[in-house]
């Protein structure tokens, strides 16, 4: 099961040949800002839809969870996309994923029963919720996202910036290995 870090001195923190971007916290951007920064990528068409969602949705957690959508506040990016890798690190102007650890074992539980195939348990964790969700907030996001940064997804001890990173050669291979 892989879970989401919380290493201030994780690899994917390194911020050396990466680009820097500032973005203010304006909701109704997110779709620009996530075609602004992938728009030299390079992964294969697939692969660019998925990456080009996530992207999107770790813009939007900093925009709406960690800055409240108040432009006067930044979101703050580091990225890098190339034929070979993707890796981001997205710092908010927000307190940070207080939960973190509750959603850690939140999904832990979550990835048991869809392994068991007790799809029946399943329907307790279909979506992460706390006292702050709004009825448009389910988790989803973050299930995919442990999925998809195959690198790995981090956070710092501050918790309001996170690393992700993904390496495209890596999957390739993997899956050249499956069959």
């Amino acid at each position: 099961m892989r879970k989401i870090l919380i290493d201030d001195a994780h690899e994917l923190f390194r911020k050396d040949g990466m680009n820097y971007i500032e973005l203010a916290s304006d909701y109704r951007q997110i779709r620009y800002y996530t075609l602004l920064l992938i728009k030299h990528s390079r992964p294969r068409s697939d692969e660019r839809l998925l990456l080009e969602q996530q992207v999107s949705e770790i813009i939007k957690n900093a925009v709406k969870h960690g800055n409240n959508c108040d432009p006067e506040k930044l979101v703050r990016v580091w990225y890098r996309f190339t034929d070979s890798e993707a890796r981001m690190i997205v710092t908010d102007e927000g307190l940070g994923f207080a939960d973190l650890e509750k959603w850690n074992i939140f999904n832990e539980k979550r990835e048991g029963y869809i392994n068991k195939g007790d799809y029946e348990s399943l329907m307790h964790y279909a979506s992460w919720r706390t006292a702050k969700s709004d009825k448009f907030d389910g988790g989803n996001a973050l299930f995919a996202a442990v999925e998809y940064w195959t690198r790995g997804v981090v956070f710092s001890g501050k918790r309001n910036t996170i690393a992700v990173g993904k390496s495209f050669y890596e999957d390739v291979m993997n899956s050249e290995d499956d069959v």
